[in-house]
């Protein structure tokens, strides 16, 4: 499955959407990307993670763990797409990623971190820091959407069936705000 299909199939999903948003990295942005709405369909969430699992080639990945809530459902298609065990990480009290729910991953064990859409990469990052202080050895991410054009940087090799070039902005630059449009926040974070 080429890119170009792929971007098809979230549009004709609904998955992404025109207007003024605050992702959940507190940037605004006149594109919001929800691959929740195109991951509701089984059968659509196995092909594209069947074409990125072919495009990559990864081997040996023994564990796929994904930031909640966003990246369960498109992690656990990649793990299964493996023949990988599937975990995700959730916040804790302070806000901080953490294994929870007996989850655990062992030392050395090969792990691949999935997301489905990279803007910033900050959820991505703290994901890798959960899976490296328990040891586990990083072979990358797996992300539908890479919004970010390549411009989020994670140090591993990282993978994305979609790369879009989004424009984002800090509040005070945001265009839409200055044009005094309403803003919406359909984020995890709220």
């Amino acid at each position: 499955m080429e890119a170009s299909e792929a971007l098809k199939l979230l549009e004709q999903a609904g998955a992404v959407r025109r207007g003024h948003f605050v992702l959940s990295s507190g940037l605004h942005s006149a594109v919001y990307v929800q691959c929740a709405q195109v991951l509701q369909h089984p059968e659509q969430a196995a092909r594209l993670a069947a074409a990125l699992v072919e495009k990559a080639g990864w081997k040996g990945v023994e564990a796929v763990v994904a930031p909640a809530l966003g990246g369960i459902v498109w992690g656990y298609e990649v793990a299964r797409q493996l023949g990988a065990r599937a975990l995700f990480v959730e916040r804790d009290a302070d806000g901080r990623f953490e294994l929870r729910r007996g989850f655990q991953l062992r030392r050395g064990e090969r792990v691949l971190v999935a997301e489905d859409v990279l803007t910033t990469g900050g959820s991505t990052r703290e994901t890798l820091e959960v899976a490296r202080a328990s040891g586990a050895e990083v072979v990358g991410v797996a992300a539908l959407v890479d919004r970010s054009g390549g411009r989020a940087t994670l140090n591993v090799p990282t993978w994305a069936l979609v790369r879009l070039n989004l424009e984002t902005y800090p509040a005070e630059e945001c265009p839409q705000c200055h044009a005094g449009l309403p803003v919406e926040k359909p984020g995890s974070r709220r």
